[in-house]
């Protein structure tokens, strides 16, 4: 047994007890909202015992002897217990003015089936613990546990959009340039690419914002990826212009050996990648003003349709020639940069400046766009959960990541319906 399930049974009301201890009649009115931080386990619940109600917070333990284990007899913030919910009773509890604290035993007092399931999902070591049951659950209540993953995984990135804006003073442009810069490192080179953007602040760039050669210059001396003898022009003149730029501005390269090409395909190198990500810097004045103004998503879409500078069409680093073919930016990674950074920065807007139209607008833009086609979207997919869309992905991701990984079971509607069902 351990606490988890206990206060599962507690919040869900699973559960068969009619009498206290004292032998006393006891019912429920409210079982109150679960607190996930330090001090009792429910605030605010509504019982009654005999003729008397009571509302107050309820303590929850396995053993009656934890409350001193845990050292609850020295907290002031377990005075007002009204309810001791044990599953068993082993040493009596008293206020400190000697008073029993009121205490339910649920020991043989719910369905064993529901904890020998639960107690099977927990010790599972399948890639999620109801991977066998999971389709069998009913598709609307799936879609509506969809839409409350998709609402928990979007306030996650929006909170952490809001804390570089309150670091960056409200600098959306700033903050909205680095994020973009992560996100363009696709997971493999997030960090360096958005240390990239630190060290180049936008306010640099938008100096040399109708220069490609130089903007290219900037992003890629900065990245440490310019070395200093080239046979080819184009090189040559990066490396140039950037001698004079970093002179100019006081700049300093970071680590190039930060920078991951080792079992990657060539086309999503960092090489490739800053140089789409300067050509949409280039051509995109106030792109995050453009991205806000606009409405339909296939407008936002073409504004980061954009493909690398004519050198990077015939190579992948510098000085090694390839097969000629134009590196664009794919389709895919374009609605991963929609999911992973418009999408967060226009609810975020939204929020700041209370527009519902824009909080409304970055939802449907997540129903339009196609679902991501990672390891975790086809693992689902083969165990009979199909995304429609982006919403949908997202969703699944939240909850493989915040749910089945971390066996949250007892917190998850899925798991819900499979222990009740």
């Amino acid at each position: 047994m351990n606490e988890e399930f206990l206060n599962y049974l507690w919040a869900n009301q699973l559960f068969k007890v009619d009498k206290t201890t004292e032998g006393e009649d006891f019912s429920v009115l409210n079982p109150g909202q679960r607190n996930k931080d330090s001090g009792p386990d429910f605030f605010n619940a509504r019982i009654r015992i005999g003729d008397t109600s009571w509302a107050g917070n309820v303590e929850i333990h396995i053993h009656s002897s934890d409350w001193f284990r845990h050292r609850h007899d020295k907290n002031s913030s377990y005075d007002n217990i009204i309810l001791h919910v044990l599953f068993e009773d082993d040493k009596p509890v008293r206020r400190k003015n000697n008073e029993i604290i009121p205490t339910i035993v649920l020991a043989n007092k719910f369905d064993e089936h529901i904890f020998k399931m639960y107690d099977a999902f927990v010790r599972s070591t399948k890639w999620i613990a109801c991977e066998d049951s999971i389709s069998s659950t009913n598709h609307f209540d799936r879609l509506a546990w969809f839409d409350t993953l998709m609402a928990e995984r979007l306030e996650e990135k929006t909170q952490a959009v809001q804390k570089e804006l309150d670091i960056s003073e409200n600098d959306f442009h700033e903050v909205f340039y680095r994020k973009l810069a992560r996100n363009f490192g696709f997971n493999t080179n997030a960090d360096v690419f958005e240390s990239l953007a630190t060290s180049l602040p936008l306010r640099i760039l938008a100096k040399h914002n109708n220069n490609l050669v130089q903007i290219e210059a900037l992003l890629y001396g900065q990245a440490g990826l310019l070395g200093t003898k080239y046979t080819e022009n184009y090189p040559e003149q990066l490396y140039k212009e950037y001698l004079f730029l970093s002179e100019k501005y006081n700049l300093k390269p970071i680590d190039s050996k930060r920078w991951k090409f080792m079992r990657m395909r060539p086309a999503n190198f960092p090489t490739i990648r800053i140089s789409q990500f300067a050509n949409i810097i280039h051509r995109s004045s106030g792109l995050l003003h453009k991205m806000l103004e606009t409405e339909k998503l296939k407008n936002v879409v073409a504004l980061f349709k954009t493909q690398a500078s004519t050198y990077w069409t015939s190579h992948f680093r510098f000085g090694k020639k390839t097969s000629s073919k134009p590196k664009e930016l794919g389709a895919s990674s374009i609605n991963l940069l929609l999911i992973n950074t418009i999408i967060p920065f226009t609810f975020v807007y939204g929020k700041q400046t209370a527009s519902d139209a824009l909080m409304e607008k970055s939802i449907h833009w997540l129903e339009e766009i196609k679902a991501e086609n990672n390891s975790i979207i086809r693992n689902f997919k083969a165990r009979g959960i199909q995304a429609q869309n982006a919403m949908q992905s997202q969703a699944l991701i939240q909850l493989k990541h915040n749910y089945c990984d971390k066996k949250r079971c007892l917190d998850c509607r899925i798991g819900y319906l499979l222990l009740n069902g």
